[in-house]
This record gives structure tokens, C-alpha cells and sequence, in this order.
């Protein structure tokens, strides 16, 4: 196994980076959490009355008065002071800032903040973003997830569509936030800008996580119509609990088949095509559990993982802290509380995790003790390439690792992907076309959606000579990055010392699906095996039914992650004049993300259960079918206060049963939860689901109709921000993605120039201007079979 070297003592990540945290609940303070992780020194501005997350707990439990867990989590590290943005107290503080994130400030404020300290950059982060229609739009991660066209996808035919559980929303958008401020530090410290303003949306950012590029493969597909679905083998029933699969290619679910001993429906195509199979699920599923509940759980994986099929134990409450694995590891620690247990830092910097926990501030604790010096000197206007300059080369494939390195080529950087003929990446063959027709492999949607930007070419690196011309990109490149099985580098001989010796200043950055050790360090692992691991699947779901896989948004999230630890580590590098060595496990990034489920649980024995469309939030909170009987058409609504109740009862006519005294209080509602349902519902058949969403956030209700996934990117909110972007293909025509999910002052262009690369587009192009090599020996690896433009064997 390639380890990596250990300081003795290593400098932190980022070195005098002064943030200034004007945010409240989950989105932005774990975005500065990610920061205060690297070493940021991050100071939480509250009100009087503090972060209303120190009061949150989502089992309801008795707090007793002290701070929450999820906030002693998300605030761990920082420091807190009370008063507002024009109190002089915090005012020395921005000016002895380098970044502010804020989710809290009026317009007024903000701009009265840029215009006093103008070389201070900003991320604001907001449900909608701060310009648009829906700008000032009442919402809550319920309804934000039915307008990303994510809730439409999930569920089981013949039932409403299910909301993904645990607020997963405001954690990927506290990733990118991170992200975005890590990019803006990064054009600070290598290029000497200052001044920016980055605009983060919520629910842009939940459209590119949580709904797999459905707009664009309805597009390339030339269809905009779409079923729920429960992926099949998924969560299944075990003798002694519940075991999750993926079967993500063909070969997995032919080797999953054999493995149930029912090789005999290799030949069904009913059931070897992922698209008639659902028309079978029943019937499928009872086959799926005559094999596995005479089987334990423990067993069912010994099998699986021999066999390479991507399984895990159901994470649960209770046992995703005791996981064998996550334990070997170290992933959990004790909270600077000593009350629970929590993930660690998820990433390691040459072998060092980074330190132990500290503790939360209380409310106001560093009031008139924090002694910043304004910061001085001139900063460069920002040109909206905060990573102009870098290269990146990039081994990635599927979704997890694209996901990271797009947002690299978005932000300027030069970022080369590497296939090869022999294997191209896999999510290549996930396409909207047969293999009847010519080029098929680049009609995958979610291939194009997550590669735009980069340039592309191809290496045989099981030979010496695809071997050595990375190594002459790597000469040329800042960066790194790969998320093959641990194994595969290694047997490629790309060892960190071979990457070292080709470029002693190069990070490289691997993104394992469960580590480089522990025992599970061999396994296969994709999105759904992190959510059916760390708790996501046990959150999402109906009550009465298995728990369910949330469709692979654990894929960008880990992308995310990746690029705050590369970026962190790329500061230290830079300081020390040589490269770092970064690993950032997949289902590590996932645990994060799905603390809460532990953390609870540690903290109040309290554990989090899937409730199909119910949440701790609001009451009443359901998803309620509209238009004619059995039409495929929702409203998603939330009530998440008792003025926005009494504002349902007039909407509705303010009949007699909303009246009762039990109902005055949310407590009332959660208890009667199940008859106003059926009250709400009555109310809502037959009628237009736009229309009935339009009325309810009139009256300031959070609602939303439930968007089709195909038509995620079709609001006049996302048009006037240019969120969508078009772009020409060679081969696709014109097609629409998304960009980033967020608005900068600086930048007026789409984020993405080009399109993502066809198979060894660019390989003339790379392997002559960047790799060194003449136009004759570029032929001679071609004529090897070293490079090349079509997959082989096809």
C-alpha cells in the first residue's frame, strides 16, 4: 500500500486566514466549519439571542439549557461575539478579515460592508440566492428539494414521491460554500485579488447534487417524461436486519444474479434491463430476499465484497459509529464536550487527520477579546478566475471525483482528463443511445454534465510508455487527483514516490471509497453504498417500506470535499515548497455530512427514523397529490411556524376542524399530523398544482409543486441568474447544464467554455503543448494503441 510521510509537527493548512461568520443554522456555519477544519481562524458574529441552533435538537430533546450537539458539531473551533455587522466592534474585525461568509445580512448591510472594506472578499449564502424573483420566496429544505426536481424521482410507484431525509440540501450547500470561499482564498494567496463577492444559491446547488442531470439526459434522450423508482437490488431484508447493494454496472448486476443463485435469469431480459426490471420489482425483490434473509448480514458481505459487488451493512442510529471499519480507522471522536461522539475531519494531509475537536464557543464568549490588526496593503481587482493558472490532471470517473474537478476547470483552472481506450470512464456507458449508434459512449448525461470545462485525452497506463507521458503532465501540473480502488494505482507503478520524483511540488489527491486501510480498504463503493452506510438510507423513505437510497448525491458531495482539502493543502505546499500527499475517503465526506443521525443518538439516545414525508422541522409537512385521481402531480408544503398556520387556515377557508385548541401549537399539529393530512389533501385533489403552490407562497407558506426532474432547470428563477447554461457539442448539438450555483460580482460569462471532451479529443493538443511531445512520437503511441479516440472491442 503507498502511505504517505508524516510531519512531526505539521503547519496548518491555512495559516492566518481570519474569517468573519455571520451565518446561523446548518448551511453556513458548516461552511465555516470545513474552514475552521483546515486551520482558518473563524469568528461566529451572532445576535443577543444567539445562533437558533443552539436551541435545536431534531428528536426534540431536553437540552437542559446548554448548547445542542448538532451546534457544538457545526461550531466547533470557533470563537463568538454578539452585535451586528455596523457595531464598531465587529466592523475592526471585517477590516481585519480576509472573507466573510454571511447568510444574514439585508442588502443594505452587505453592501455597506463592501463599500468600507473593499479588498474584503464574500460568500453569501441563501435559499434562492440574493437576485431573482424568488428571491424573497418563503421555503424550507422540504419544499427546496421539490422545486430541484429531486423529491419526483424517489419513491415506489402507486405513492407519493419522498423527500430525502436529514436536510442533506443544506449540508451540500455549506459544501460548495466552502468550496467557493477555499477558491477565493486561493486568488487571495497565488494571485493577490481581494474584493470578491460570491453569491451561493441553496436550491441551484441542491439541483446539481440531488437530481443526476435529469434535465439534460431528458434532452439528450429526446423525452421529458419520467417514473419514480426504487433501484433494485437496493436495501434488502437479511436474517438478522437489512443489507444494502448497488449494482451500478451490468457487470456488477450479472455477478449479483450469479450470486443469489439465479444465474438462470441472466437470460430475462426483463430483468438484466434496469428500465423493464421495475415494471417486475415485486416480483424481483421476493427473489432477491429467498437468498438473503437465510443469510446474516455479516456473511452476505463476505460474499458480495469477494465477488466485487458494492455492499454494505444498513447504518443505522445506533451502529454507524461501532462500524468495523469506521473504527479501525479512528473516523469518530469524542466531542471536546466529552457528551457524544462525532466524524472527524473528512481528509487526511500526508497521513495527519488533522486535531482533535475543540470545543464551541458559548454565546458571546470572546466579547471584546479578539485583537485582529486591520489587514493592509492593495489587493488586485478579482478577473472571475480565482484558480487561473492551476493545472490539474485528472484520473477521476463516474460522478464523485468529475464532480470535484469540474469545479476546478469552473474557476480557471486547466484541468486535463485522462481515460484510456481500454477502459474510458464508466460513466460513459450510462448513455442515452444503443450501441447501434456511432460514438453512443458520449451520450451519457451525466458524463457531460460533470466533465464540461475540461479537456480530455487518453492513456494505456497499464504500459510504460502511457506510464511516462503522465509523468511528463505531472511534471507540468499542480495537481493530481485519481479515485480508482486503492489497488489500481499502485499496479499502475504511479506510486506517491514515482509522483514525488516526477514533480517534487505536485499534490495528489486520492479519493478512495473507503480509505487507503482499514478492512474495508479493497471494497467497491459508489453513492448509494455511502448513503446505505453512513444513515442517509435510514432517514429517507416511507415507514412502512424499506429505507431507501437517495440517488447519488454522496457522488458530488465527496467531489466537494475533495477540492476544500486540496485547495487547504495546496496552501501548505505552497508554503513548503513541496507537494502533499491528500486522501479524502468517499464515505467519509458522507458521515459528515450525515452527523446528525449519530450524533443524536450519542448525545440523547434519540434515534432519527425515515418518516416518509414528515420531518422534524414543520407540522403539517407532506407531499399531496393535485389534479385528477391518479395524475402524477403534487404540491410539496411545509409549516414550519404558527403564523404561517394561521395563513393555511385562511388560504383553505379557515374550516372549522383547523380551529381546534390542539392545533394552535406545533406540538398540537405533530400530534394530529396524520388527520391533517387527510384534510389537507382532500383540499388540494383536483386542483392545479402551480396555481395551488402560487396561492399558499402568497400568503407566505413555503410550498412548491413537485417539479419533475426534466424540467429542474425550467423556472424563471434559475433564467434570470443564468444558472442553465448552453453549449455546443461537436457530436450532441446544442445542449443545456447547469453551472455553478452561484452568481460572482467579477464574472459575467457562463462558467463553462467547452464542452465536456469526447473520447481523446485533446490528445494532439495535450501531449504537444503540455507533455513535451513531438508530433512523430505522438503518432507512434497512437499507432501502439497507447492513445486513441474510440473505446475498444466496440
Amino acid at each position: 500500500m503507498t502511505t504517505a510521510r508524516k510531519a512531526k509537527k505539521p503547519m496548518p493548512l491555512l495559516r492566518d486566514c481570519r474569517v468573519v461568520d455571520i451565518t446561523a443554522g446548518i448551511t453556513g456555519p458548516y461552511a465555516t466549519k470545513l474552514l475552521a477544519d483546515a486551520g482558518a481562524d473563524v469568528v461566529k458574529v451572532e445576535t443577543s439571542g444567539g445562533d437558533e441552533f443552539r436551541r435545536w435538537s431534531a428528536s426534540g430533546a431536553d437540552l437542559r439549557g446548554g448548547d445542542s450537539a448538532l451546534f457544538q458539531f457545526l461550531n466547533a473551533g470557533k470563537r463568538s461575539v454578539t452585535g451586528s455587522a455596523a457595531d464598531p466592534g465587529i466592523r475592526r474585525l471585517l477590516a481585519g478579515a480576509d472573507l466573510l461568509v454571511e447568510s444574514r445580512l439585508g442588502d443594505d448591510e452587505l453592501d455597506a460592508v463592501r463599500a468600507a472594506y473593499p479588498g474584503l472578499d464574500v460568500v453569501s449564502v441563501s435559499p434562492f440566492g440574493r437576485s431573482g424573483p424568488w428571491r424573497d420566496r418563503p421555503w424550507t429544505e422540504f419544499t427546496l428539494q421539490a422545486l430541484a426536481g429531486s423529491t419526483a424521482v424517489r419513491g415506489l410507484p402507486g405513492r407519493p414521491p419522498v423527500h430525502a431525509g436529514g436536510r442533506l440540501g443544506e449540508w451540500i450547500a455549506g459544501t460548495y460554500a466552502a468550496v467557493t470561499a477555499m477558491a477565493l482564498r486561493t486568488a487571495a494567496r497565488r494571485r493577490g485579488q481581494g474584493g470578491e463577492h460570491a453569491d451561493v444559491s441553496v436550491l441551484e446547488c441542491m439541483s446539481i447534487a440531488m437530481s443526476l442531470y435529469s434535465p439534460l439526459a431528458a434532452s439528450l434522450s429526446g423525452t421529458r417524461t419520467g417514473t419514480r423508482i426504487v433501484e433494485i437490488p437496493s436495501v434488502e431484508r437479511s436474517a438478522d436486519g437489512w443489507v444494502g447493494f448497488c449494482t451500478i454496472t451490468g457487470q456488477m448486476f450479472q455477478d449479483f444474479l450469479v450470486m443469489i443463485d439465479r444465474a438462470d435469469l441472466l437470460d430475462d431480459p426483463g430483468i438484466i434491463d434496469p428500465k423493464l426490471r421495475q415494471a417486475r420489482y415485486e416480483e424481483f425483490q421476493k427473489v432477491i430476499e429467498a437468498w438473503t434473509t437465510t443469510l446474516p448480514t455479516a456473511a452476505i458481505e463476505e460474499i458480495a465484497s469477494a465477488m466485487r459487488i458494492p455492499v454494505s451493512p444498513l447504518g443505522t442510529p445506533s451502529t454507524v459509529a461501532e462500524n468495523e471499519h469506521f473504527v479501525a480507522r479512528g473516523v469518530f471522536l469524542r466531542n471536546a464536550s466529552g457528551g457524544f461522539r462525532q466524524p472527524r475531519r473528512p481528509y487526511l494531509v500526508d497521513g495527519d487527520a488533522g486535531p482533535a475537536p475543540r470545543p464551541a464557543p458559548r454565546l458571546g464568549e470572546h466579547d471584546g477579546r479578539i485583537g485582529w490588526a486591520p489587514r493592509g496593503g492593495t489587493r488586485a481587482r478579482p478577473d472571475g478566475q480565482p484558480l487561473g493558472g492551476l493545472r490539474v490532471v485528472d484520473l477521476t470517473g463516474f460522478w464523485a471525483g468529475p464532480s470535484g474537478t469540474q469545479v476546478f476547470a469552473a474557476f480557471g483552472a486547466d484541468v486535463i482528463k485522462v481515460e484510456s481506450t481500454q477502459r474510458p470512464d464508466g460513466m460513459r456507458f450510462t448513455s442515452t443511445r444503443p450501441p447501434t449508434v456511432d460514438g453512443w459512449w458520449e451520450w451519457g448525461a451525466v458524463f457531460q454534465g460533470a466533465n464540461a470545462g475540461k479537456r480530455g485525452i487518453t492513456l494505456d497506463l497499464t504500459r510504460p510508455e502511457g506510464r511516462e507521458t503522465l509523468l511528463a503532465l505531472v511534471a507540468r501540473a499542480d495537481v493530481l487527483v485519481e479515485n480508482y480502488s486503492p489497488r489500481v494505482l499502485d499496479n499502475f507503478g504511479i506510486t506517491w514516490d514515482v509522483v514525488s520524483a516526477a514533480n517534487p511540488r505536485v499534490t495528489l489527491v486520492r479519493m478512495p471509497a473507503f480509505g487507503l486501510d482499514g478492512p474495508w480498504r479493497d471494497r467497491t463503493g459508489f453513492a448509494q453504498t455511502m448513503e446505505q452506510a453512513t444513515g442517509l438510507s435510514w432517514m429517507t423513505g416511507y415507514p412502512d417500506a424499506a429505507p431507501m437510497v437517495l440517488k447519488g448525491p454522496c457522488d458530488p458531495v465527496a467531489g466537494l470535499h475533495a477540492v476544500v482539502a486540496t485547495l487547504a493543502a495546496l496552501e501548505r505546499a505552497d508554503a513548503q515548497g513541496r507537494g502533499a500527499f491528500v486522501e479524502v475517503p468517499m464515505v467519509e465526506t458522507a458521515l459528515n455530512v450525515a452527523a446528525e443521525v449519530v450524533i443524536e443518538y450519542e448525545a440523547y439516545g434519540a434515534e432519527i427514523m425515515r418518516a416518509g414525508n414528515h420531518g422534524p422541522v414543520s407540522a403539517p409537512q407532506n407531499i399531496y397529490q393535485c389534479g385528477d385521481p391518479g395524475a402524477d402531480e403534487w404540491v410539496a408544503l411545509a409549516i414550519a411556524t404558527d403564523e404561517q398556520w394561521a395563513a393555511l387556515r385562511a388560504v383553505i377557508g379557515d374550516p372549522a376542524w383547523a380551529s381546534e385548541p390542539e392545533l394552535a401549537s406545533a406540538a398540537g399539529r405533530r400530534r394530529a399530523h396524520d388527520e391533517i393530512d387527510a384534510r389537507i389533501a382532500a383540499y388540494c385533489a383536483g386542483r392545479d398544482p402551480a396555481q395551488l403552490a402560487e396561492s399558499l407562497l402568497s400568503a407566505g407558506i413555503p410550498a412548491a409543486r413537485v417539479v419533475p426532474a426534466a424540467e429542474a432547470l425550467d423556472n424563471p428563477q434559475f433564467a434570470e441568474r443564468g444558472f442553465a447554461e448552453r453549449i455546443e457539442h461537436p457530436l450532441l448539438g446544442s445542449q443545456q447544464l447547469p453551472g455553478l450555483p452561484l452568481r460572482m460580482a467579477s464574472r459575467r460569462e457562463p462558467w463553462f467554455s467547452r464542452p465536456a471532451p469526447m473520447l481523446g479529443q485533446h490528445n494532439d493538443e495535450v501531449l504537444g503543448a503540455v507533455a513535451g511531445l513531438s508530433p512523430a512520437r505522438i503518432a507512434e503511441l497512437r499507432g501502439a494503441g497507447i492513445v486513441g479516440q474510440r473505446p475498444d472491442n466496440l
